[in-house]
């Protein structure tokens, strides 16, 4: 029996990942430090701490589908020799526009909010953004501990 509890408890404690957070807002050079734990792999409680405010929250992994553009280009012009016409018509490119996959709502004590926009935030490393109640934005980076 106690080996069953320590093999459930082994089984249990590998489904718990820890990220360090680092921020950065766009207007110093500053650096400020939090955490993420997930447990489920899909959520995680996040806390982030800036100056003396601490924000906490969790972060939702919401895969949306990628969102993506098909462009052709072409011209027309002249060409060569008595007055030919050239007509030419470029190939197609398919781009896949960058969506984020973790969206964190954070709150610190005094009510004001943190939000931010995550992407790769389950995979071991990411990067993302963060906006607080002042539109000032901080860039993020994500690893694991």
């Amino acid at each position: 029996m106690r080996l069953l509890a320590a093999s459930l408890a082994l089984v249990l404690a590998g489904c718990t990942s820890t990220y360090s957070l680092t921020l950065m807002p766009r207007n110093s050079g500053q650096v400020y430090y939090g955490e993420a734990v997930s447990h489920s792999g899909e959520e995680a409680q996040v806390t982030v701490t800036i100056a003396e405010r601490v924000y906490k929250g969790n972060w939702v992994i919401a895969q949306p589908p990628p969102s993506s553009a098909f462009s052709i280009g072409g011209f027309f012009g002249g060409g060569g020799g008595r007055g030919g016409v050239g007509v030419g018509i470029g190939t197609g490119t398919a781009v896949v526009v960058d969506q984020p996959d973790a969206k964190a709502l954070l709150r610190a004590a005094d009510g004001s909010g943190l939000r931010c926009d995550l992407r790769g935030a389950n995979t071991g490393s990411g990067n993302g953004t963060c906006q607080d109640d002042k539109g000032l934005v901080y860039d993020v980076q994500i690893r694991t501990k």
